[in-house]
Order: structure tokens, then C-alpha cells, then sequence
């Protein structure tokens, strides 16, 4: 999978998201809200996941598919400055990637309620691939450009906007109920050991093959993922629509946003990814044209960021599931708008890892919080378009934000933007927890059968 999509795979990867969001397809919301409510679980029941042969081979495809997408989320912005792109172009860059969820996220949790999901999949996932293959026969004929980088992002953010919702729903479709929580901390988990071993390799790639062996290695890395999810999703054949697909997610969005418990977790979605998605983004500016750092320093502050979102996941799961979450989402999405600031303020190349992990950590609890809340209290006929809803947030925070950074650090440099971004991030989330923490949270709806 993917680059950008890498701040949301939790993008491709967050998903959140990440960051992916990882949905509750298969499962009706007040079965997935009973296992929540259950002591938590322990570390050996956690990991015993991974011995399942279904998810402890998914988990294992999608760390290698991960770690192929922050090699290339490494080495893309790194290319676009070695090429002489401006701070604008790497932010139209991230904005290719991540605008087209305004459009296109909520016919993809349409097409995740209604066709056959694994046939979604695969088939995007194969059109991505072609993607990175094209930059490595560019880079070896030596016509790479980088309008035909942001072209590409172009092509990968349409596929991934309308596959996300499908991708999203494996998890919970391969594990028992009562492992859901679980299930998705060790997604988390997996995700962010790629943000470790992921910018690692890249390290090594860009020191002795350049940017081609990282865009090599993310294309050979959606093979196996694409084989995996072929064969671990069941067989769904599709359904009927119930009403015109047009007003069905109009009426998702209205639902969302009329719930001031559920709008409070999509306003701080949006917030993170505005302000403090672009933060990875621009690294590159920061460390090769303030820091005067190497490539090789720049994947060592990246993996930093990894540790940290390990971190924060690993410790997720001994956290109390019947815990309110929204004190974690608006907590640690509030220090990632100090720790994003904090970069501004950087002396050297050498703190830049030591802030990066604690950005990591913030980074990875809010949203696995925010992502947990919502999948376990949403409505359960409205899944795949929630999820759609959820990515929107996400990825449509990181795009206007990518831009927007992008124009300020034309005119103000890289430091004071992320001062502002910093500093406008944590406002934002304190007025958003505010009136979020006053909200009373929704009874879980009644169960809602998924026809897969």
C-alpha cells in the first residue's frame, strides 16, 4: 500500500489512520460495545491473536505492506526536494494524495456496503501498485518530474478513497467479537512498527540505491497483501441498494453530525489531520534545509516517530476498554499539537528524534482512541459510510492541511509554521473537548446484520 495514505492506513494504512480506521463490518455495534465493556484484556490474550492463522497471517502481510509504504513515504519528499520542488509542490503532493476523500470516500463506504469487497480491493490495490512501478522506470530512465509525483498521488488517492471502506472492514471480519479491541491495538501495533523498520530500511535504500530502491520496495510490497485479502475475506455477493446511494449517504452524514457525542470525535479527526498531519509531510524541509541533516538522519528522526507510535498502542492495551476515551483523544490530540510546536523550536537534528517519538505517542493514542469510540458507538446500519465518514475527517484534514502548510512555509519558513500549526492545534482541541466531554454518550443501537 501506499504513501500519504501512510497517515491513514492505520491512510494505508489511520487507519489514522489511520492511523487507519478499521471497521465493525460483520459484527452488529452493541456485540463490538459488550466486548468493550469486559475487563481488559491481558497482554498473552492479546497476542494469542497472532497465532490465529487467519489474523496472525493478515497482520503479518500488512506489516510487510507497511513497511513498503513508509519506505516510499520516506523517499517521496525526499525525491520532490532533490528535484528543486518547492515547499508548495510537496504540499500539492500531500494534497493529491489525500483530496480526492472529498469526493470519493462516501461512494467507497457505498461500495463496501453493497459489492463484493475483496474484488474492490484487490483490484485498486493492483492499480496502486502500477504507481511506484512507473517512478522506478522514470528514475532509471532518467524522466522522473516532479509534476508526474504529484500526478501519481493523484491516481493512488482516487484508488484509495474509493477502497479504503472496503480495506477497512477485514479485521473485524476474521476475529471472534469479544477480540475486537484487541485486534485493532494490535493493528495499531503493527502499524507503527512499521513507521519503525519502514523509514529504517529506507535509511540504508536512499545511502545505497537512492530513492529507487524505496519506490522498488513499496511496489513489491502490495503483493502480498493483495494475495492475503483475496484469501482471508469471505465471499460476499453484492447486495441490492436500499434507496438511492446519493440520499443513503447524505443521511449517514446527517446522522453523524446531528450526534454531538459522535460529531465531537469527527471534529478532532479533522483537527489532528489538519494541523498536525503535515507535520511528517514537511519533515524533509525541516531537516534538510533548517537542520542541515542527512537522508540517513531524516529516516532515524522518521523511525523515532515510529517508536513512539508503538508506544502509545502497546500501552493502549492494557488500558481500561470501559475507560471514556474521550479524555484520551482530546489529552494526547492536544499534546500533539505541543509536540508539532515544539518542532518548530528544534536547536538541532539531534533533539528532532527525542520530539518526534513523543509526537508518536500522542499521535497514535488519540487517534486508535478516537477510532475505537466511533466503532463502537456508531449505528450499525450505517458502517461502511460512517468508516467513509471517518476517513473523510482524517485524510480531508490532511489534505487541506498539507496545502495550507505548504503556502506558509513559503512565506513564513518551516519553524513558524509549525509554531502556528502547533499552538492553533492545541486551541482547537481544548475548544473541541469542551463541548465534546459535556455530551452523554449514545445507548448502543440495536444489532444491525452485515451480509458478508
Amino acid at each position: 500500500m501506499p504513501a500519504a495514505e501512510a497517515q491513514s492506513r492505520a491512510v494505508r494504512h489511520g487507519l489514522a489512520g489511520t492511523g487507519g480506521a478499521w471497521w465493525t463490518s460483520g459484527y452488529s455495534t452493541a456485540t463490538i460495545a459488550l466486548a468493550v465493556s469486559m475487563p481488559a484484556s491481558s497482554f498473552r490474550t492479546s497476542l494469542d491473536l497472532l497465532r490465529s492463522r487467519r489474523f496472525g497471517t493478515f497482520w503479518c502481510a500488512s506489516l510487510l505492506s507497511s513497511i513498503g509504504t513508509w519506505a516510499q513515504q520516506v523517499a517521496q519528499p525526499w525525491l520532490l526536494v532533490s528535484l528543486g520542488a518547492s515547499s508548495f509542490v510537496i504540499g500539492l503532493d500531500a494534497f493529491a494524495m489525500s483530496a480526492p476523500v472529498w469526493l470519493l470516500t462516501l461512494p467507497g463506504g457505498i461500495l463496501a456496503d453493497r459489492a463484493d469487497r475483496r474484488r474492490v480491493i484487490a483490484g485498486f490495490q493492483s492499480v496502486q501498485m502500477l504507481c511506484p512501478i512507473a517512478i522506478v522506470v522514470l528514475l532509471i530512465e532518467g524522466g522522473i518530474r516532479p509534476w508526474i509525483i504529484v500526478a501519481l498521488s493523484l491516481v493512488v488517492g482516487v484508488t484509495d478513497a474509493l477502497s479504503m471502506p472496503s480495506f477497512s472492514s477485514i479485521v473485524p471480519s476474521i476475529v471472534e467479537p469479544r477480540q475486537v479491541p484487541s485486534a485493532l491495538a494490535l493493528n495499531s501495533t503493527q502499524f507503527n512498527i512499521s513507521r519503525v523498520a519502514g523509514p529504517a530500511i529506507a535509511g540504508v535504500l536512499l545511502a545505497t540505491a537512492g530513492s529507487l530502491g524505496c519506490f522498488a520496495l513499496s511496489a513489491l510490497s502490495y503483493v502480498p497483501f493483495i494475495g492475503i485479502a483475496l484469501w482471508i475475506l469471505p465471499r460476499r455477493a453484492p447486495t441490492d441498494p436500499v434507496g438511492p446511494a446519493s440520499s443513503n449517504a447524505l443521511d449517514g452524514i446527517r446522522a453523524m453530525f446531528r450526534d454531538p457525542y459522535l460529531r465531537g470525535a469527527l471534529l478532532s479527526t479533522f483537527c489532528a489531520g489538519l494541523l498536525c498531519g503535515p507535520l511528517v509531510t514537511f519533515c524533509p524541509v525541516l531537516v534538510l534545509n533548517v537542520l542541515h541533516g542527512t537522508g540517513a538522519e531524516f529516516s532515524f528522526a522518521i523511525a523515532a516517530f515510529g517508536v513512539g507510535g508503538v508506544a502509545g498502542a502497546v500501552a493502549l492495551l492494557g488500558v481500561d476498554p470501559a475507560r471514556d476515551r474521550r479524555w484520551l483523544c482530546v489529552g494526547f490530540g492536544s499534546a500533539y499539537g505541543v509536540m508539532v510546536a515544539v518542532c518548530g523550536l528544534a536547536p538541532s537534528i539531534t533533539w528532532l528524534p527525542l520530539i518526534l517519538a513523543l509526537a508518536g505517542v500522542s499521535m497514535s493514542v488519540s487517534n486508535t482512541s478516537t477510532n475505537t469510540l466511533l466503532q463502537t458507538t456508531a449505528p450499525g446500519h450505517l458502517r461502511g459510510r460512517t468508516v467513509s465518514i471517518y476517513m473523510l475527517g482524517m485524510r480531508g484534514g490532511l489534505a487541506i492541511g498539507g496545502l495550507l502548510t505548504g503556502a506558509l512555509v513559503a512565506h513564513l519558513g518551516i519553524r513558524t509554521t509549525l509554531l502556528v500549526d502547533g499552538g492553533v492545534a492545541v486551541l482547537a482541541q481544548l475548544l473541541i473537548g469542551w463541548a465534546w466531554l459535556r455530551a452523554v454518550p449514545p445507548n448502543p443501537p440495536a444489532p444491525t446484520p452485515d451480509p458478508t
